[in-house]
């Protein structure tokens, strides 16, 4: 189905929507500001007069359609050389892609593979109609490959998905290419990866590696050093010309050299470097120390040698100041600027960026894209001369001070965005505050550059308290989860808590590990967290902390208990209250507040059942504090009484009050995340419980894209197309909400299937979808998924609560298309369906209109069972009143269904009530 016609510009905007990307992401790839892009997003919306992000993503082009332009290679380094020889080489390498799988390019260090992979990616690109990427993984720790390859694409982990999964969600889309660069010092953990991709996604993988992966299927092909006589003279010579223009060089001597040099690229460009001061001549002498100790032959053992013995040649040629300058910048893993080279060698910024450009004339330092970096075989050679260094201490110190002042200045940018989202205005978007947006915007580059070296700083300290470690992990937790890497934020908070200089402090940093868990809805490693916090809470003498981080553990065991592998005892809850109760002076409102409302949700052992009362008393308690998300935790606990009560008006009341008290709230924060998506998420359910349409369509649901660029919900568009169809169903949009379940059941695959309790509830409404408008096969087949999402819940504790959605379903698509023999069986079904389960109302009623359609003689029983049930739920109400209507051959009563059909913006219910007044 063709679409609006839209600009070249704006339909590669609105791919990107579709794929599940941010404006700042968006405006990375096109280079083109975040004003800009929003103002594409918003023309886009009133093109295809859609009100959200949500629905504006599900009218992108189909999944495997590309997002990048053709050729584009994500994440390449920008060569400022031009590729010399290997022809042979990348016909070949070009071949072998064409066969899918996994390429390994293999060779000692500095043979090349790695400027070979580049122009190979960059040849093949066009192949790939989704995309291709480049991951440099040399700054890569800690088996983070999923993490790295992540941030390339542009992707982030959702609450319920690993980021690693959510990366294979992004790959399946379509055919795309993935280099995966440098990767022996992480095989395993390469491996690992690498073998899921190519398992489940169309996906063809170029890895460089000293040796092979041993991946099935593998196909390694070995990169071998220049041809002597043609390619590597041709090398030298280039490169020399680069040093010196003009200068002239003695054919015979260069072939001497480049033979003495192996054929290696990386010795003949550190040799050719030095070819204006040295010579010809000059450079042969020079070499002779240092390659006559390779003895024994010129086999591959020792031509992997010879570049050692190259670099060492070069840096023994440096001056002291330049030694001490080269081997002290080793300790950066990725790319560096000036300032941070001037910080770790403890020189002026002016005296530093004089070192390191006599570094880079010489070839030991390389420029790339607008910073600098050292090869890793060169790096490492420097990490060598670092640990015979006096100041090596002394240089690991000033490398942390640097990581910590650096995260601190990141995180000022972070702010710097979230505040300029909260002034946006239409009136601002344009080409003219391009150079004020990219001050927020590139935070997240700049994070992505330097996140390796800002954990391996972490990493140096050993374990104990280290003011300077703890602020660094602090900050690292905070932008990690702003860029949308939720498991590794909470990973950052824990191991704070290991380098926090008082007990205190590592109660507070376990607490907010705590509620990164809880952000991805790992209720039980957040329990134990909270645990840990209170027993650090304990032992420094905080009654307070240890008793608010005791209360959150019960707060959390009654009130998300579908979120734990490992349900906690109601016995374990009461003595964890009593602890708590204990523990804390009850004169501090924030332990007051938290106290109650643990204890309103642990009235009883059923989960979901908090005390009236104690409900009441905890949302004072709440109010009392001032604090926004400690009162939506309380209301909660009110809106749950409400619904158990069957007042679903009520609940819908108190989730719009949640709704209110937490917007503005920082999405960047673990603190308040988890709260406002559950306020969010269950707004709009209450809303449709209630039979507020309008209010359902209104709620803010999160498409991924929170304001400031985070991305808690990461790659995952699907949950929120799936939170806007049942109000789209009710509404009478029919063909939309085919569409847009389409995009969501695509989604949901691409993710793997997860077990999302959400999309429980928006299946039945697609099967209504299909109903209303009379597709059976369309029918049948939702059906059927509606089982097969059904199946991965079975036994869960929603379960029972939505067989009166079911009946409901059934019962109005059996009226619709005349299946009235359906109609004593879905009645009966009905009465079975108890209040106050959300959607009992519904059932009754379109149970009872059915009965009537049907002539069946308990028919009116059913409809003043049904009557009775209505007074909270305007959409039970019209259903009921017009089958009185039909029942009392009443037109009045027919009349006054469509007028709040109506009003509840209900177009397909007015429309089928008006025909019967016809």
């Amino acid at each position: 189905m063709s679409g609006p016609e839209v600009s070249a510009r704006e339909a590669e905007v609105l791919a990107a929507l579709g794929a599940g990307m941010s404006n700042a992401q968006i405006a990375r790839r096109m280079h083109i500001s975040v004003r800009t892009v929003e103002g594409h997003v918003s023309s886009l919306l009133r093109t295809y007069g859609v009100t959200g992000r949500a629905a504006l993503a599900a009218r992108a082009p189909a999944a495997d359609e590309a997002v990048t332009p053709p050729g584009t290679v994500v994440g390449l380094p920008r060569s400022r050389t031009r590729f010399v020889g290997r022809r042979d080489d990348l016909d070949a390498v070009l071949t072998r892609l064409a066969g899918g799988g996994q390429v390994t390019l293999t060779g000692p260090g500095g043979v090349g593979k790695t400027r070979l992979a580049s122009v190979a990616a960059e040849a093949a690109a066009s192949r790939y109609r989704y995309a291709a990427a480049f991951v440099d993984l040399v700054p890569v720790r800690d088996g983070l490959v999923g993490q790295a390859v992540a941030a390339v694409l542009g992707v982030s982990e959702h609450a319920g998905q690993p980021v690693e999964q959510a990366v294979l969600a992004r790959l399946r889309r379509g055919p795309s290419l993935l280099v995966l660069d440098n990767c022996e010092h992480l095989p395993d953990a390469v491996a690992e990866f690498a073998e899921q991709v190519l398992a489940t996604c169309p996906t063809t993988i170029l890895a460089t590696s000293r040796e092979r992966l041993g991946i099935p299927g593998e196909r390694v092909q070995p990169v071998a050093p220049l041809p002597l006589g043609s390619d590597a003279e041709e090398l030298f010579r280039d490169r020399a010309e680069l040093a010196h223009p003009g200068h002239r060089l003695d054919a015979a001597a260069v072939t001497e050299l480049c033979s003495r040099l192996d054929g290696l690229p990386l010795a003949i460009e550190l040799a050719a470097a030095r070819s204006p001061s040295l010579g010809a001549a000059g450079l042969l002498s020079g070499l002779d120390d240092h390659l006559r100790l390779l003895v024994g032959g010129r086999g591959p053992v020792v031509r992997h040698r010879s570049v050692r013995a190259v670099i060492g040649w070069s840096h023994d040629l440096l001056d002291e100041d330049e030694r001490a300058a080269f081997r002290r910048m080793s300790v950066f893993t990725g790319d560096f600027d000036v300032p941070a080279a001037a910080a770790v060698t403890g020189l002026p910024v002016a005296r530093a960026a004089d070192l390191l450009g006599r570094l880079v004339d010489k070839s030991l330092v390389r420029r790339r894209d607008g910073g600098w970096h050292l090869l890793e075989t060169i790096r490492a050679f420097a990490a060598e001369q670092l640990g015979g260094d006096p100041e090596r201490d002394a240089v690991r110190r000033r490398l942390l001070n640097w990581a910590a002042d650096t995260a601190a200045g990141l995180a000022d940018r972070l702010d710097e965005d979230r505040q300029g989202e909260d002034r946006l205005d239409q009136d601002r978007l344009g080409e003219d505050r391009q150079d004020q947006d990219r001050r927020g915007e590139d935070w997240r580059g700049d994070f992505d550059r330097v996140a390796g070296d800002l954990r391996a700083a972490a990493a140096m300290t050993p374990e104990g308290p280290d003011a300077s470690t703890h602020r660094l992990l602090r900050l690292l937790a905070r932008l990690t989860f702003a860029r949308g890497f939720l498991r590794a934020s909470a990973d950052a908070h824990e191991c704070a808590a290991r380098y926090a200089p008082t007990p205190s402090q590592a109660s507070r940093d376990l607490g907010h590990a705590a509620e990164g868990a809880q952000v991805i809805n790992d209720s039980d490693r957040a329990c134990e967290l909270w645990l840990a916090a209170a027993e650090r809470a304990r032992t420094a003498g905080d009654g307070n902390g240890h008793a608010v981080a005791l209360a959150r553990v019960v707060e959390m065991a009654g009130r998300f208990p579908v979120t734990f592998r490992s349900p906690i005892s109601y016995e374990r809850r009461l003595e964890l209250l009593e602890e708590a109760t204990a523990a804390g002076d009850h004169g501090d409102p924030v332990v007051a507040a938290r106290l109650a409302c643990a204890a309103a949700w642990t009235a009883g052992p059923a989960v979901l059942r908090p005390d009236p009362v104690l409900a009441a008393a905890a949302v004072e308690a709440a109010r009392a504090t001032g604090d926004p998300v400690l009162t939506s935790a309380a209301l909660d606990a009110v809106r749950t009484v409400a619904l158990n009560e069957g007042r679903a008006r009520d609940g819908h009341r108190i989730a719009a009050e949640r709704l209110a008290l937490l917007s503005g709230l920082d999405p960047c924060s673990p603190a308040y995340v988890a709260e406002i998506d559950d306020a969010q998420a269950l707004a709009c359910l209450d809303a449709v419980a209630a039979g507020d349409l309008p209010a359902a369509r209104a709620v803010p649901i999160p498409d991924g894209r929170p304001s400031g660029g985070t991305e808690p919900y990461g790659d995952s568009a699907y949950l929120a197309v799936s939170k806007t169809i049942p109000a789209v169903v009710l509404g009478g949009d029919l063909d939309e909400a085919v569409h847009l379940a389409g995009v969501m059941w695509d989604g949901w695959r691409r993710a793997g299937r997860p077990r999302v309790f959400w999309m429980q509830v928006t299946m039945p409404f697609v099967v209504l979808a299909h109903g209303l408008r009379e597709d059976r096969d369309g029918l049948a087949r939702w059906r059927a998924r509606a089982a097969e999402n059904d199946a991965l819940h079975r036994g869960g504790s929603f379960q029972a609560r939505l067989a009166p959605l079911s009946t409901f379903v059934e019962a109005r698509i059996a009226l619709h298309l005349g299946e009235l023999d359906r109609a004593a069986e879905l009645a009966e079904r009905a009465r079975h369906h108890h209040p106050p389960a959300r959607y009992v109302p519904f059932a009754r009623a379109a149970a009872a209109e059915l009965a009537v359609a049907a002539g069946l003689s308990r028919a009116g029983a059913d409809l003043a069972a049904a009557v009775a049930d209505t007074g909270d739920n305007d959409w039970a109400a019209a259903t009921a009143l017009r089958a009185t209507g039909r029942h009392d051959g009443d037109p009045d009563a027919l009349a006054r269904a469509a007028g709040l059909w109506d009003r509840m913006g209900a177009r397909f219910e007015h429309a089928c009530t008006v025909r019967l007044l016809t």
